[in-house]
This record gives C-alpha cells, structure tokens and sequence, in this order.
C-alpha cells in the first residue's frame, strides 16, 4: 500500500490517500519503458540531414588531367569523395526515425513508470488550483508548499489556463492533461503534482490488473 500526500486548494496538508499495491507494476517493464523512450526521442528528431553524393554533385565528367605523365596520382572527376568540394561516401539522406511501439508494450511501460513514481513517494495530489488569474509568483509559492519547487510535472483533468499561464514562464516546470503524460516525462521531472480529477484520469490509463495476479 502506497500513501500520497493530499492538498487542499490552499496549499495546506488535507490528509492522505491509499494507492493499493496490487495496481503498482514494478517487477517487470523496465525493458519497455526503455524501448518507448527511445522510440520518443527518435520520433523527435526532424531527420533533415542531407548530403550530396558523388553522381548528384555539379560538375563534368572531365579528367582534371592527363591519366600518365604528370607525377600525380591519377583522378577521373572532381566530383569524388577524396576532394574537397566533392561528394560524401555514404552521407545522411533525408529519413524517418520514427519507431512503431505495440500498444500493450506502451501500457505496460507507462504503468511502470507511473509505479515507479508512487512508490518513490514523488507524487502529491492537490484537491484543485484555485488560482485568482495567470500569476507567476502565486504558482511559485503554491508550488513551495507542495515541496515542489523545482523540475515539477503538473497533471490537470482538463486544460485551465490560469494555471498554464502561471507556470509557463517557471524553469523545469511543465504543465499537461492527463491525457497528454508520456513515458518520458514521467521519468524526466523530480516532482508530479496532480488534481485530484487529474490523478484518477492519470491511473486510469495504467495496466488494468489480473484477477490471477490479485489472487496471487
């Protein structure tokens, strides 16, 4: 059994929550979190490195000179990869890193990382923002009192702009739906700070668990 810390809107302690053990995941999906974080990274890259090969370099077929007689090695274009100038041997050509990550390896990885979170205790849930309008230095201290100061992930039900608009100038601080949590940013922030109605959205999307595995 895992307990989080509970906030009322105020940023004051309102007690605790139970997280039941059975619904963690942390014997296995070490290797999938592994597996969907690359393929997140690798889906970022823009793949628009280009390089001209040797046939599609400018230029004439002609000899720069004479094939004998000159004291030099002998050369048939310019446009060859041993010349500045010329064209790259095996260079980047535009591509699409992307990965296909089956469904259910991408269920089990989250569900693992989210596990990895609760149990670490980096989780606190605040019951809602109950911000008066778009303030920095208002999210700033709220975020003091959650023990949240720095490198946070906050997890809403829904889009508020209050509170987007009070942390978007905060370094390390991001703000996202439940839905929108990935693997990686998991795994990327110190701290997640999650309404109440966000939370639930967020554990929702965990591996359901087996009745065999609740029996056992």
């Amino acid at each position: 059994m895992s307990t989080i810390k509970v906030f009322n809107p105020a940023g004051e302690p309102a007690g605790e929550m139970t997280f039941a053990k059975e619904r963690l995941e942390l014997e296995k999906g070490a290797q999938a979190v592994k597996d969907v974080v690359v393929a997140i990274r690798n889906s970022a890259r823009a793949g628009t490195a280009s390089t001209l090969s040797k046939g599609e370099v400018a230029g004439s077929n002609r000899k720069p000179w004479r094939q004998k007689g000159t004291g030099r090695a002998r050369a048939g274009y310019r446009q060859s990869p041993v010349w500045r100038g010329g064209g790259v041997a095996f260079g980047p050509k535009p591509r699409d890193y992307s990965q296909k990550i089956n469904r259910k390896v991408q269920q089990l990885a989250f569900t693992r990382a989210l596990s990895d979170v609760i149990a670490e205790g980096r989780v606190a849930v605040i019951e809602k923002f109950d911000l008066t309008g778009p303030k920095t230095k208002q999210m700033t201290a709220m975020l003091k009192k959650l023990g949240a100061d720095r490198s946070v992930l906050i997890v809403l039900d829904a889009y508020d702009e209050n509170v987007v608009l009070s942390a978007r100038n905060l370094q390390k601080v991001e703000v996202v739906t439940a839905a929108e949590v990935t693997v990686y940013s998991l795994l990327l922030y110190r701290k997640l700070i999650a309404t109440q109605a966000g939370f639930e959205a967020l554990t929702a999307r965990m591996r359901p668990v087996k009745k065999k595995e609740v029996d056992e």
